[in-house]
């Protein structure tokens, strides 16, 4: 499924002539399938900043959005096509996305290679740009544990021009575990806490970081378990022993469809229902049905971070975003990686800018959009000042907190707080 979207379209429905003087930006996202709402909302926020900045530089910027779901959650085979599209027509000079860590890695090399800009607003594997997969501080076991190691391939082996190509917006998955920590040992004043993981790396990297930062901060892990998602899940037992050993709550490394909310709700027969005993894990379960739906009536008290600042609490943003409502009109259109794509967006623009000036007025190559996203040193978008360091994340390291408001799946997720570690590292 594509979209060729003229800047000058306001709802992306239809297609539109492409003038002969055009630069295309590629968006790839999923806008169908279980993540379709978050895709949706996250293509918006590219939509609204092409729709307030229609031409740049005497080029008329147009957006080529494809579906890389098919139905499923994710597809690496479609964003790989849709990346093939993508490098096949010489008008696009960047692209936005991908949403999904497993897609990103079947994409940058590719990309790499035809020297395609890619920004994402959403991915947060750390082997996506940086080794170790979990530094040794927020290791346990006090040593790094490598990404191959982990089953993950190293950034160089994604880079097979040893040029950078891939920037995000988003930040790493090794900093959601030490913000949970940060929020259950500061903010609910916690002292034992017991972990289960799904036994996957992004799990278990969760799981581990979230150990290393809260035994730092003086409090201990009573208990740990790692589930089969291939088996029926039945955790009263690690639950028993968990309370017995004085757990006063439960961090979760994995997902959704790993069966991690369903943990949720069998807590309720040990530890009873709601907020005493909390119930904290990653942005596999943040701000999603399946897992509200999982924990049935013990929704309260689970608490879940997301990587990135959460745009509705930022001053800067508010009148952005209401001007965004406003065009848009259904609460659907909006979601928590809309300003980060509008972001995205905007730094891709900055970029394009720069190329294009270089170039003297001409189509810059695509090797020059690279070289001007990598030299972005600080760009105000509406979610905060933020640059590129040298592997391509964001120098705004923000990860949110968020827990349902009710236990009905329908209902939104809200925001709590967000821990900041731009200045300094939890490690």
């Amino acid at each position: 499924m594509a979209f060729l979207l003229a800047a000058t379209a306001c709802s992306g429905s239809g297609a539109a002539a492409v003038a002969p003087k055009t630069i295309t930006i590629g968006v790839d996202l999923p806008l169908t399938g279980a993540a379709q709402r978050a895709g949706l909302s996250t293509l918006n926020g590219v939509r609204y900043f092409v729709q307030r900045h229609q031409t740049l530089d005497g080029f008329t910027i147009a957006i080529d959005a494809r579906d890389d779901a098919g139905g499923t959650s994710h597809d690496p085979s479609r964003g790989s096509a849709n990346l093939q599209a993508f490098i096949a027509n010489p008008q696009v000079l960047a692209m936005i996305g991908p949403f999904d860590s497993n897609i990103a890695r079947a994409q940058i090399p590719v990309a790499n290679r035809a020297h395609l800009a890619m920004v994402s607003p959403a991915t947060s594997s750390r082997c996506l740009t940086k080794e170790p997969f979990i530094p040794a501080r927020l290791n346990p076991m006090r040593s790094a544990i490598a990404c191959k190691a982990a089953g993950l391939p190293s950034p160089g082996d994604l880079r097979p021009t040893k040029v950078n190509n891939y920037f995000r917006l988003a930040t790493t998955d090794d900093l959601q575990g030490a913000a949970a920590a940060d929020f259950a040992s500061k903010g609910l004043h916690l002292h034992r806490v017991a972990l289960v993981s799904d036994n996957e790396a992004y799990g278990q990297g969760l799981a581990d970081s979230f150990s290393a930062r809260f035994s730092q901060l003086g409090g201990s892990i009573v208990a740990s378990q790692e589930i089969d998602p291939s088996q029926p899940l039945d955790a009263t037992r690690f639950l028993e022993q968990a309370k017995r050993s004085g757990a006063q709550g439960v961090y979760y490394g994995g997902t959704s469809a790993t069966g991690g909310c369903v943990v949720r709700a069998q807590m309720t027969g040990v530890f009873g229902a709601g907020e005493a005993a909390p119930f904290f894990g990653g942005d596999g379960i943040a701000l999603d049905p399946t897992c509200v739906r999982d924990a049935g009536a013990n929704a309260a008290g689970i608490y879940a971070t997301v990587p990135t600042s959460d745009a509705e609490q930022i001053a800067s943003a508010k009148p952005v975003i209401q001007a965004f409502k406003t065009a848009f009109g259904s609460p659907r259109d909006f979601g928590p990686f809309t300003m980060a794509a509008y972001d995205a967006t905007g730094a891709v623009y900055e970029a394009l800018d720069r190329a294009i000036k270089g170039a003297r007025g001409n189509r810059p190559f695509r090797d020059e959009v690279v070289t001007a996203l990598g030299s972005l040193g600080k760009f105000q978008g509406v979610t905060g000042t933020f640059g590129f360091d040298a592997d391509g994340d964001t120098t705004l390291r923000m990860v949110s907190i968020y827990k349902p408001i009710a236990s009905s799946p329908k209902m939104r997720w809200t925001w709590v707080e967000t821990v900041d570690y731009s200045a300094a590292l939890p490690y």
